[in-house]
């Protein structure tokens, strides 16, 4: 799979509550990571401020629909 195809696929969204968590900042984009135990559950699972993966709830994010450059803009920073 190439990085252009990968990108394609990696999903964003932006943080809208952080209050309970530190690692979260409102109002920036994070990556989204696949985790369908975790979404059967209201949970995703993203890349938080640590540089880890951690699941939050759904609730605390909402979906971003992003052009390729943006994607490939974002995905050089992760």
């Amino acid at each position: 799979m190439t990085m252009a195809t990968t990108l394609r696929k990696t999903k964003f969204v932006v943080c809208i509550e952080d209050r309970e968590y530190d690692d979260l900042e409102k109002g920036k984009i994070y990556a989204v990571l696949p985790d369908s135990s975790a979404k059967q559950s209201g949970y995703i699972r993203v890349v938080d401020e640590s540089g880890e993966d951690y699941l939050y709830p759904e609730s605390c994010f909402v979906p971003l629909e992003l052009p390729d450059k943006a994607r490939a803009a974002l995905g050089a920073k992760s």
